[in-house]
């Protein structure tokens, strides 16, 4: 109860991110209402797990080439209008998975898979690295609670719906509400007020155009990677969690469909499990300040356990339990990082900063569900998922040994 009165106190102080919270909420159960049907689809034409990587690999790709696009356009156009922008172009696109029948029609929902992750590219990096700019700097952590809040909602209501509605009504109505959620937040990213009349005491900067105009050159990137520790983990776990992270993407529908026999219904409780994880982490989040560097490497070698561990998981019940605990410790981990990366990133160089962190860790996501993909064909799925559990460990353990051999005061409680 107190949180929620929280929750709702810090969107009624903060009425920009409110609507991007706002917009955000549309646009992510919407596209996980498209993601359950798209991808029970594919299941159910091919069944091949290849086919399944393939497709999970498009939504994340584009990334590659496309996200770093979305720093640079900062420093030239307003987030509003970049945002307002790339949601008009989604609607189309979403709409365009209803042309799928058959399997002579799986090109198009390919084609439509890969443009949306296009936009999707351009638009994650202008919104992550606008947060900052709309919100007081002392309300930065509970917002970045509240961004777990977000991505738990969207997990419980557009992963158990989605499921719900395209087992019920069919496939094509999840791809319509998904251009509707596209609609209705173009209508909220309309209002937000990019003006240039901010007053610096209230620690927001609305014309964030100007801002990155006046910031001039980011030569200074790599000597500021060089003198932060923190930071260089941070980067680190950037780089290198995506590698592993495909294995477990492409397991959630795999273990729902095929290992535990659930169905399209399956897919949206494993999902819906995941969100009400990360709802719960937000709860956790005051009492990681301070300790953001610790949590980050924490988390991430829990949830390595807790995937070996589900990779033996006897029955849906139990692997719902484990797939809630992962979203918990995910959840902390990510407010942790996100903070941490707002802290230590000036604002000049951030734009820059999170478009070539969002390129690399999604197009190597993309690799990696890929592979995830092919490995299904020669692997049973519970022996990949215990391997990518342990990868998850061995990578929180040379993090954390990295940051212990440069600097034990690093998980200090300086960290601010």
């Amino acid at each position: 109860m107190l949180f929620r009165i929280s929750a709702v106190r810090l969107l009624r102080d903060e009425p920009m991110y409110r609507r991007l919270f706002l917009a955000g909420l549309l646009t992510g159960i919407g596209d996980r209402f498209c993601q359950v049907a798209m991808l029970a689809i594919i299941i159910r034409i091919t069944g091949s797990g290849v086919m399944l990587g393939v497709a999970l690999a498009l939504r994340v790709l584009p990334f590659l080439l496309l996200a770093p696009v979305g720093g640079w356009l900062t420093k030239y156009f307003s987030r509003r209008n970049i945002m307002l922008t790339i949601n008009c172009i989604r609607v189309p696109l979403a709409l365009g998975y209803l042309l799928v029948r058959q399997a002579e029609d799986l090109w198009i929902l390919y084609v439509a898979t890969a443009l949306l992750a296009c936009a999707e590219a351009v638009y994650a990096p202008v919104r992550k690295s606008g947060i900052p700019l709309f919100v007081r700097s002392e309300n930065l952590l509970r917002v970045n609670a509240l961004e777990q809040v977000l991505n738990g909602v969207v997990l419980i209501v557009g992963a158990l719906l989605g499921g719900i509605v395209s087992t019920v009504f069919g496939p094509q109505s999840a791809f319509v509400g998904n251009a509707a959620a596209f609609m209705l937040a173009s209508g909220l990213v309309r209002r937000l007020d990019d003006s240039s009349g901010s007053k610096p005491n209230e620690g927001r900067v609305l014309d964030d155009t100007n801002v990155q105009k006046r910031n001039g050159s980011t030569s200074a990137i790599w000597p500021l990677i060089r003198m932060s520790i923190p930071l260089q983990v941070i980067i680190g776990f950037e780089l290198l969690v995506p590698v592993i992270n495909g294995i477990d993407n492409v397991l959630i529908s795999v273990y729902a469909i095929q290992v535990f026999g659930l169905g399209d219904w399956g897919v949206g409780m494993f999902y819906s499990s995941l969100g009400l994880g990360l709802v719960l982490s937000s709860l956790c989040s005051r009492y990681v300040r301070g300790r953001l560097l610790a949590g980050v490497v924490i988390c991430l070698l829990i949830e390595g356990s807790l995937l070996m561990v589900l990779s033996g998981a006897p029955g849906p019940i139990s692997a719902v339990i484990i797939y809630l605990s992962l979203a918990f410790m995910s959840g902390i981990g990510n407010i942790c990082l996100d903070t941490l990366l707002m802290i230590k990133v000036p604002e000049k160089h951030r734009g820059v900063i999170y478009g070539v962190v969002t390129a690399w860790s999604g197009s190597v996501l993309g690799l990696s569900m890929f592979g995830a993909g092919v490995l299904l064909e020669r692997m049973d799925p519970r022996q990949l998922g215990f391997a990518g559990g342990l990868g998850f460990a061995v990578l929180a353990l040379f993090l954390s040994a990295y940051a212990w051999i440069r600097d034990r005061r690093v998980f200090g409680r300086n960290e601010a």
